[in-house]
C-alpha cells in the first residue's frame, strides 16, 4: 500500500493545472538551490553532454558540420551535438602535420558557442605528440574535449594526460575509444580515471581484433545487437561508465543511408544497453539519434510536475498522485529533464527557469 500524506507525514504535491506552471515557478524562493546541486552526486553522471557526437575528417565536411551545428543550435535553442574533427581517419598518410594544423584552424574559427573536439592519433602512433602539441597547443581553449582512439589501459590515459599538460591544457576532458577485448576487460579501470569524461565503443576494430571469430555480420546495424561478444562488450563499457559517473557513447552505424536501421540501432542503444550518447558519421544520422535519445513528451511533462513539486517541498519526500517520491526518484526525473534539454525538446514553464534563456519554449 502506498503511504498517504496524513499517514506518513509526507507533503502532498500540488499538481499545477494546464498553464499554471509559471505561477509555480514564481512561487519558488528567489535563492532556491539548483536541482543539480541537490540531486547529482557520486551515483549520478558527472556531466551532461550532447547525445550525439558527429565525426568528420575531410575539410569540406568539417566546415559543413560546424555550420550545421550552429544552424541546429539556433533552431533548437541549445547545442544538440558535438562536432569532432578527425585526425585518425581524416588525415592523409604522410600529411598528418598539415591536417593537424587544419583542425586547429577550424577549431579557432568556429562560433564562440560551438562545441568542437578533435580525435587525435593513438598514443603509439608517430603523429600523436604532434597532434596534441598543434591542436591542443593552439586551440585547446576552444575544444570541449579530446578523443583518443585505441586506448588499451590507464597507462595510455596517463600518457595523454602528460601530453595535455605539456600543451598547457591540463583540464581538457579526455574521451577514450575502447576497441579491443583487452581494453573492454580494463574498462572499469579506465572509466575510473578522473580526467576521463566518456568511453566510446569502437565496433569495427573490436570485431577485427577477434581474427575472424566474429563474422562480418557483427559489424552491421542488426548484427552488432545480436552477437554475444559484441553485446557483452557494449554492456561492459556502459556499466563501467555508469559505475563512475561517466558518459557511455555508442558506436557508429555504417549503413548511413538506411534511416530505419539508424533509428532502430539508436533506439536499442538508448533503451536496452544504457547508452546516453552515440556517434554520427553522416549529417542524416543526427536527427534520428536525437529522436531516439530524447524523452517522450509525456515523460517530460510528468518529470516536470514531480521536480517542480519537489522543489516547492524543499526536496523533502512527497506524495505525488498517491506515489512516494524522494531524492532517489527526484534524481531520475531530473535527469529526464536534462536529457530533454540537451536534445532540444520543449520544457514546461515550471522547470524552464533552471535551464536559462536557452531552454526551448513549447510552441
Amino acid at each position: 500500500m502506498q503511504p498517504t500524506p496524513l499517514a506518513s507525514g509526507l507533503r502532498a504535491a500540488p499538481v499545477p493545472a494546464q498553464g499554471q506552471g509559471a505561477a509555480l515557478s514564481s512561487a519558488l524562493p528567489a535563492g532556491s538551490v539548483h536541482p543539480r546541486d541537490v540531486l547529482l552526486g557520486a551515483q549520478a553522471q558527472s556531466g551532461f553532454l550532447p547525445v550525439c557526437d558527429h565525426y568528420s575528417g575531410v575539410e569540406a565536411r568539417m566546415r559543413k558540420s560546424l555550420q550545421l551545428q550552429a544552424e541546429m543550435a539556433q533552431e533548437l535553442g541549445t547545442c544538440v551535438f558535438d562536432v569532432t574533427l578527425d585526425c585518425e581517419d581524416g588525415a592523409p598518410v604522410g600529411f598528418e602535420s598539415d591536417h593537424a594544423r587544419l583542425v586547429a584552424s577550424l577549431a579557432l574559427g568556429a562560433e564562440p558557442t560551438a562545441r568542437v573536439a578533435a580525435r587525435v592519433h593513438a598514443v603509439d602512433h608517430p603523429a600523436f605528440a604532434n597532434d596534441v602539441a598543434t591542436i591542443v597547443g593552439e586551440a585547446g581553449h576552444r575544444l570541449c574535449h579530446i578523443m583518443v582512439p585505441k586506448v588499451e589501459s590507464v597507462d595510455d590515459v596517463l600518457q595523454v594526460e602528460r601530453a595535455l599538460e605539456r600543451a598547457s591544457a591540463p583540464q581538457l576532458p579526455i574521451h577514450v575509444l575502447i576497441e579491443s577485448p583487452a581494453a573492454v576487460h580494463r574498462a572499469f579501470e579506465i572509466a575510473a580515471h578522473p580526467r576521463v569524461q566518456s568511453l566510446s565503443f569502437g565496433l569495427m576494430d573490436f570485431v577485427s581484433a577477434h581474427g575472424g571469430a566474429i563474422p562480418a555480420q557483427g559489424m552491421t546495424s542488426a548484427g552488432q545487437f545480436a552477437h554475444p561478444l559484441v553485446v557483452r562488450a557494449k554492456l561492459e563499457i556502459a556499466a563501467a561508465c555508469h559505475a563512475h559517473g561517466k558518459v557511455p557513447s555508442h558506436c557508429v552505424v555504417t549503413e548511413f543511408t538506411d534511416t530505419v536501421a539508424m533509428q532502430g540501432a539508436a533506439r536499442r542503444a538508448a533503451q536496452e544497453l544504457g547508452y546516453t550518447r552515440m556517434w554520427s558519421i553522416h549529417p542524416a544520422q543526427i536527427r534520428p539519434i536525437l529522436q531516439a535519445f530524447a524523452p517522450q513528451q509525456d515523460d517530460i511533462e510528468n518529470a516536470s510536475k514531480i521536480i517542480a513539486a519537489a522543489a516547492q517541498a524543499d526536496w523533502a519526500p512527497i506524495s505525488f498522485e498517491g506515489v512516494l517520491h524522494d531524492r532517489a526518484s527526484y534524481r531520475f526525473y531530473w535527469q529526464i529533464l536534462e536529457r530533454a534539454h540537451h536534445t532540444g525538446r520543449a520544457l514546461p514553464s515550471s522547470v524552464r527557469h533552471w535551464f536559462g534563456a536557452s531552454a526551448v519554449v513549447p510552441s
